[in-house]
């Protein structure tokens, strides 16, 4: 299992969001994470992270616990999360983003084949590696963040509303590009509140309301159902189908 969550309890100050949560990333999957705005699929992303510290629960990637493990070496063990805004570099080149991205590779012969990669996944990327980022198109900055975190070398994403405010033919591209990856084997976990899109990726779906997972199961059993059964139901166990 590549991540493994448990009964995570997680918030901030005295507000809990996110309640007795469980869900499972196997390894080489995508998952999606679905949920209404406020559902605590953010704040999911960044306990998983390292930025927000659990109250409670358990979170195992690749059989190491990641509770209380500081952001950079969650980053290290191989887990990448691409946030919601894409959070670029925007004064720095393109080239300049996706080298920050390998500074765990510094001392290695691996920065020149990750570049490789990336270029190939996003060949726009490389049409533009003297570009200041900021001047890029949105979907292109979007790209440009998951070839950030791609140069890390991980073994799961985390991409936390990725198509937000994209357009359709630059959707279809990152699309393409989240099925290559897995294939090769890197697991994702995909945070998306477009359903339909999300549910054609994954093989699998969890549905958050409220922070908590009100459902869970194939994702082929949730394309073209009408979520707001468990979105304004009583919410208050997970189902499967």
């Amino acid at each position: 299992m590549s991540l493994a969550i448990r009964n995570l309890v997680a918030g901030y100050g005295r507000v809990t969001v996110l309640d007795d949560v469980s869900l499972d990333v196997p390894t080489g999957a995508t998952v999606a994470l679905l949920g209404p705005n406020g559902a605590g699929k953010s704040t999911l992303v960044n306990a998983v992270a390292g930025v927000l510290d659990a109250r409670r629960g358990t979170i195992r990637f690749h059989d190491r616990e990641l509770i209380a493990e500081p952001s950079h070496r969650i980053v290290e063990a191989g887990l990448r999360v691409v946030p919601e805004g894409r959070r670029i570099f925007a004064p720095l080149a393109v080239i300049d983003n996706l080298r920050l991205g390998s500074l765990k590779l510094a001392r290695d012969q691996g920065v020149a084949e990750r570049l490789a990669h990336v270029f190939a996944l996003f060949p726009r990327l490389a049409e533009r590696r003297t570009q200041v980022a900021g001047t890029l198109s949105g979907g292109e900055q979007q790209m440009l963040a998951i070839g950030r975190a791609l140069m890390s070398a991980p073994r799961m994403l985390l991409l936390d509303e990725p198509f937000l405010g994209l357009a359709p033919k630059v959707v279809d591209e990152i699309v393409r590009a989240v099925d290559g990856l897995r294939a090769a084997g890197l697991s994702v976990l995909l945070v998306e509140q477009k359903v339909d899109l999300a549910l054609g990726i994954a093989s699998h779906a969890y549905v958050m309301v409220k922070g908590r997972v009100v459902h869970e199961g194939a994702a082929a059993s949730l394309r073209g159902r009408d979520l707001s059964e468990f979105y304004w139901g009583s919410g208050t166990a997970a189902t499967k189908p």
